[in-house]
């Protein structure tokens, strides 16, 4: 399984309006072939600050989404609501949550 997280710091007026946009491309992720599952994180004390933690079954499958044109317009449509450049990791078999039932 490939694991993939991105870490987002979010520009306070913009923080629901991007925790629409990510509801929006998980959605279009649970669609997609390989997809396993997807979760969106909050910090609790700092509410704009926000985790988006994904697994898929191969790299190439999660490769393809990532080249998608989906996710190339929502990555770019929220480029001005974040503060900076997003951390993110990649990897195998990591298992940060208890996995979906």
């Amino acid at each position: 399984m490939q694991t993939f997280g991105l870490n987002f710091d979010v520009k306070p007026e913009y923080a629901e309006e991007f925790k629409q946009t990510l509801m929006q491309l998980i959605d279009k992720m649970k669609r997609c072939d390989g997809h396993v599952e997807t979760r969106l994180f909050t910090e609790v004390a700092q509410p704009n600050s926000m985790m988006m933690y994904s697994n898929w079954k191969t790299k190439a499958e999660f490769g393809d989404f990532i080249r998608s044109d989906s996710f190339q317009k929502i990555k770019n449509e929220s480029r001005e609501m974040i503060e900076n450049r997003p951390s993110d990791f990649l990897g195998q078999d990591v298992r940060l949550i208890k996995p979906a039932e």
